[in-house]
């Protein structure tokens, strides 16, 4: 039976009506990016040929023809002509002022020797006024080629610091941030400058140490929680200043193709800051908060009114920062054991455990992420008892807590297995090994170095992702170092061959998706981003080079070429 003509002709346009609508995107791309290498960290396609954005959002990730049906006449298109791209990297441990506090104050990271940081001080002698405070940060004297004549202790003495600055005060950080070196003007405007035995006690901090020679006079060191006694003489900043340091952080954050930034612990003038640079339109970067343990009061207002999740995912606060013990560099890290290189001495418990306790139920009876810094392997143990009591305690709130340990650097073997059972996530800096095993093994010795040092590999076949990053300022903000210690266990100069314990390395993959994907799922964020798949936000990374193809000793050379942050380019390296 033949259909009536016009009947025939009604069917066919409602066919190929249904079939355009079937063949044809409903959304159009505002930009196209194709032509290289697109590592996507999904775990459906982990490579594609082109990936379509709709202002900030991710429209499509798949094969170029496909995506070519979503550009107009308006797309921006993106060639990367060979380059490859990743998801935008979240740096998952850092601090975000002292990133930018950084760029305006000395920079010492690079420092090989005690005379270097004289010099440097020096020079800023002859450009402030007398009286003006000189602060700085990044030395490490454990990094030093040369070493000082005089040393107390394993540290510096500031006699010939203060000899170069007499009139000015100097404080400068350890790149640690858990210890400082002042000079005489320093110590004196602090009361500081003779420590008779009443003295010394006067003086003395719970959870810290002033530094003395054989005679009781202060070294110019300050250990942990004794540095408040030189800094809380140092001049408060100025509005304008902080804004400079924050745009400045905002720059380096763009230059080394960061789009995420784990804040790790922010008091309140930081925070109305933050909100003052998102009213701007300045939060180039989304910024993930961590509210520090040091002010109670402001963890209680915080309780009272709930996380604030930033609907525009650029400034996020629902977490809880504790620093529960030192740095090893400063031997200050909490051990179960004492240093070898130092008997008799165990570090620092620089918060009170029932404190970590109390955080702990709180965070849980609140909504609040708790992430304790512990880098020894007391303060680790210490740390997981005070969570699994909580979460004992309180079982129906912890079906997502995501508490995290930050560092995590020297474990116990017994307690490794742990953080899977307990759903306790590690956040580790991968580049501190490369920057701390040649000395720490004299800190710890080998049998705690082997058995529970750097558990990267241990750790993620127990069933826990880990957040990496740099803990600027510590270390430089720049990922492909982190990324190249992840997967070699090398210092930067390639050293030894084979890696320190490499039976503890990330593979590439691995270390790519703890830099995306997983630092996302360590601030609760993996829906939206961590990965280039549709409906996600449009955060990208390019490099000058296939970070997963390229030889190993050619890895340091990569660079970052460009940074899409938001669907919009803000770092353009040509």
């Amino acid at each position: 039976m033949r259909l009536p003509s016009a009947v025939f002709y009604q069917l066919l346009v409602v066919f190929l009506f249904m079939f355009s609508c079937s063949t044809t995107p409903k959304e159009e791309a505002t930009l196209l990016i194709y032509g290289g290498p697109i590592y996507t960290v999904d775990s459906i396609q982990s490579t594609v040929e082109a990936v379509a954005v709709k202002d900030n959002i991710i429209l499509f990730a798949g094969s170029l023809d496909e995506a070519e049906k979503f550009k107009t006449k308006e797309t921006k298109l993106v060639d990367l002509e060979g380059k490859t791209m990743t998801p935008g990297l979240i740096e998952g441990h850092g601090h975000f002022m002292g990133l930018g506090y950084n760029e305006l104050n000395l920079d010492l990271i690079n420092t090989t020797s005690y005379q270097e940081i004289i010099d440097a001080v020096a020079e800023k002698v002859k450009t402030v006024e007398p009286g003006e405070w000189i602060l700085g940060r990044g030395w490490h004297q454990s990094k030093w080629t040369v070493m000082p004549n005089q040393m107390v202790d394993g540290f510096q003495t500031h006699d010939l610091l203060s000899e170069v600055s007499p009139d000015n005060p100097v404080y400068l950080s350890h790149a640690s941030g858990h210890a400082g070196f002042a000079n005489a003007k320093a110590m004196e405007i602090a009361g500081l400058s003779i420590l008779s035995k009443e003295g010394i006690d006067k003086f003395k901090v719970e959870g810290g140490e002033v530094m003395r020679d054989d005679f009781g006079r202060p070294t110019g060191i300050f250990n942990e929680r004794a540095q408040t006694l030189i800094t809380k003489h140092i001049p408060e900043t100025t509005a304008e200043r902080e804004r400079k340091a924050f745009e400045l952080a905002v720059a380096a954050c763009q230059r080394n193709g960061i789009t995420g930034f784990h804040d790790a612990g922010i008091g309140r003038e930081t925070i109305a800051l933050y909100e003052d640079m998102k009213t701007a339109n300045k939060m180039n970067v989304r910024l993930y908060c961590m509210l520090t343990g040091w002010d109670e009061d402001l963890l209680t207002e915080w309780y009272e009114k709930g996380p604030l999740v930033d609907p525009d995912h650029t400034l996020t606060i629902r977490s809880v920062k504790l620093n529960c013990d030192g740095a090893l560099g400063s031997r200050g890290a909490w051990l179960l054991e004492e240093y070898t290189d130092r008997p008799g001495h165990f570090g620092h418990e620089t918060l009170p455990m029932p404190f970590v306790k109390e955080t702990a139920l709180n965070g849980l009876r609140n909504g609040f992420q708790v992430c304790s810094h512990a880098i020894g392997d007391r303060a680790n143990k210490e740390i997981l008892d005070r969570y699994e009591y909580a979460f004992e305690q309180l079982p129906d709130l912890t079906e997502n807590h995501r508490f995290r340990i930050e560092h995590a650097q020297h474990l116990h073997p017994d307690d490794i297995p742990r953080f899977a059972e307990l759903g306790v996530i590690p956040a580790m800096q991968a580049v501190h090994l490369s920057s701390d095993r040649s000395w720490a093994i004299d800190r710890l010795g080998e049998k705690r170095i082997k058995e529970g040092a750097y558990m990267w590999q241990t750790l993620l076949e127990s069933g826990i992702p880990i957040v990496n990053g740099t803990d600027v300022p510590v270390e430089p903000l720049n990922p492909i170092a982190s990324l190249y210690a992840s997967f070699t266990r090398k210092s930067l100069n390639g050293m030894p061959d084979e890696g320190y314990e490499p039976e503890e390395r990330m593979t590439r993959e691995q270390a790519l998706k703890s830099y995306t994907l997983d630092a996302a799922y360590g601030a609760f964020e993996e829906e939206i981003k961590g990965s280039i798949t549709a409906g996600k936000l449009a955060d990208f990374t390019i490099f000058n080079q296939d970070l997963m193809a390229i030889a190993e000793d050619e890895f340091l050379e990569t660079k970052v070429l460009m940074t899409i942050y938001n669907g919009e380019i803000v770092y353009d390296k040509n």
